[in-house]
């Protein structure tokens, strides 16, 4: 039988500080009151005072209320049941179904072993040109979104879940407006991929506690499904609200604050949870594909900054497209020398020419003279980014291959594009 303490000696936001001995970090516990009973969880052990943050809030907390200490972590249901629900950040139920509460496992546990590990080697089709062709999206690849807000990014997620080529998607989801929350699960409802989702939602309405908690129930249902043979996608937006929610907490704690009030331990958070990533040997495999916004545009702000050190690349989301330019995925040279044999030369090739037409672009701009070479290239770029970098386009690799003949085909002659004759031979004007 587990201790009952009643003196709850401070309470600063929503975290309370009780006196109390034989707890462990993370650990969860029950505070009750005259308000009912609420969830809360260890943040902090310092010499015999423990620190909780409070799932509800502390509104209506006295300091005479009840805290007994579970002597547990967080946990969630890994059942096969899960797919096609929507929970909390807390994993109760968010769609006014039965909760799930058989075969539990805990969350936040650590990364996978490297000896467990296999090299990333097999694409994941998207139907996107501009990442099947130009930024292929590898299994067991961990991979952000730039962008800012305003841009479409969750009704890219939404694209990527219905049409990757995967067993099982994970779609986790922080400090969602609750609109934008509703067209996501309309959206997977209705085009019939909700019934291979699990999605764990938290709203800019809800406890900050609980978006902290859903890349880790996102991720260990993820890693439950991958163990048990799925290829498993892990989409999550947003983490700047993430670590937003980090640094709300630790200036509640009163941490000596780093770069621009986020907690000095921000990197380590992050690298937590994508390192999630993996593809085991013998068994599945889980990738992540996680949004990250820029306040004010601004990739060296703390949160992308440190993205961009722990993960294989990003895609940036601007104007609606991706753009090729600052867009990498750099495991992709893992597999597009196995698709089809002019996966490198298109790509190479459409990707050169697009940075000549941008170039030929500044010059019409400041009233020089269009050459005939200029005017090809201005009607590639105009063609490039209408046929294949819309998002709007959702075409097969190899389609979107031929379509990038055709284009090179329709805009140049044969020796103007640079590829190899052989190629050229094979493949010119296919699509046509």
């Amino acid at each position: 039988m587990r201790k009952v303490y009643h003196n709850i000696i401070h309470i600063a936001g929503n975290v309370i500080t009780v006196e109390a001995d034989n707890v462990a970090y993370n650990e969860l516990a029950e505070v009750t009151g005259s308000r009912g009973t609420s969830l809360a969880q260890v943040i902090r052990l310092d010499r015999g005072k423990v620190a909780l943050q409070v799932f509800a809030g502390s509104r209506g907390v006295s300091t005479q209320d009840q805290v007994r200490f579970l002597g547990r972590e967080m946990q969630v249901s890994k059942s096969p049941a899960l797919l096609g629900r929507v929970f909390n950040g807390r994993g109760a139920a968010r769609d006014h179904k039965p909760d799930i509460t058989d075969s539990m496992t805990d969350i936040g546990t650590p990364s996978v072993n490297p000896a467990k590990r296999v090299i990333p080697k097999n694409m994941i089709r998207t139907n996107i040109p501009m990442i099947d062709v130009f930024n292929t999206l590898v299994e067991s690849q961990k991979l952000p979104i730039f962008s800012i807000t305003g841009e479409p990014y969750n009704e890219l997620l939404a694209r990527i879940a219905l049409q990757a080529e995967v067993d099982v998607i994970i779609l986790g989801g922080m400090g969602l407006k609750h609109d934008d929350y509703l067209i996501l699960k309309r959206t997977l409802d209705e085009q019939g991929a909700l019934s291979r989702t699990v999605m764990f939602i938290h709203t800019a309405a809800d406890p900050v506690v609980e978006c902290l908690m859903v890349p880790d129930m996102s991720l260990a249902v993820a890693e439950a499904y991958a163990l048990a043979g799925k290829r498993v996608l892990c989409l999550l937006s947003d983490m700047t609200n993430y670590a937003n929610a980090l640094k709300e907490i630790a200036i509640t704690m009163e941490q000596i604050p780093a770069n621009r009030g986020y907690p000095g331990d921000l990197y380590s958070q992050l690298a937590a949870r994508y390192e999630k990533a993996v593809d085991f040997d013998g068994a599945g495999s889980i990738t992540i594909l996680a949004v990250t916004t820029m306040p004010g545009d601004d990739v060296t702000h703390p949160v992308p900054d440190n993205t961009g050190y722990i993960t294989e690349g990003q895609f940036y989301l601007r104007n609606g497209r991706i753009e090729p330019f600052g867009s990498l995925s750099r495991l992709k040279q893992n597999v597009n020398g196995r698709t089809r044999s002019d996966h490198r030369a298109i790509m190479d090739a459409m990707i050169r020419l697009y940075s000549e037409f941008k170039s030929t672009l500044e010059k019409q701009s400041m009233g020089f003279k269009m050459s005939g070479w200029d005017n090809k290239l201005l009607k590639y770029g105009r063609r490039f980014e209408k046929e294949m970098m819309s998002l709007a386009v959702n075409i097969p690799l190899e389609d979107a291959l031929d379509l990038g003949w055709k284009i090179l085909a329709d805009c140049f002659d044969r020796t103007e594009v640079g590829i190899k004759t052989e190629l050229i031979d094979e493949y010119w004007g296919k699509g046509e």
